[in-house]
């Protein structure tokens, strides 16, 4: 009987790092890696597809934003265009990218166009920021 108790306390000994955290070895389990999630998304309108924001409020590009480095709208220009913000650690997933803003803040850009918001828009798919003569227009995506 003491022989049967030694070899199961052996294997049992032996078994319990392979099945700590259902892997071998009894290191821990490696953390897990985010998927980066885009900052936009599109959505079919009549007059054919467009970027909103995780909201669903239309997203806008400037034309005079073409380097895909910096943002043309600052200081007075942003209380009519809301830049499309990016966290600190944001990372470029897809055709989105994250430029620095001339403040130190960061902004996502599709296509290395930055994004903004129209404070014009009151509610999701409202696109009363399209301004073709202020050279502002709706974002859509590339075919």
């Amino acid at each position: 009987m003491s022989r049967f108790i030694i070899v199961a306390a052996a294997v049992a000994l032996s078994t319990a790092p392979a099945l700590a955290n259902g892997h071998g070895g009894g290191d821990p389990a490696p953390p897990k890696v985010e998927a980066a999630i885009a900052p936009a998304k599109v959505v079919l309108t009549k007059k054919g597809p467009k970027l909103v924001d995780l909201k669903g409020m239309t997203l806008y590009y400037y034309e005079r934003d073409t380097t895909g480095k910096t943002s043309n709208c600052n200081s007075k220009c942003i209380e009519s265009w809301i830049p499309l913000a990016a966290t600190a650690d944001a990372r470029a997933v897809g055709d989105f990218t994250v430029i620095n803003r001339d403040d130190g803040s960061k902004m996502w850009a599709y296509r290395y166009r930055p994004l903004y918001t129209s404070p014009a828009d009151k509610a999701p798919g409202d696109t009363n920021g399209n301004a073709t003569t202020l050279q502002w227009r709706v974002a859509q995506p590339a075919e």
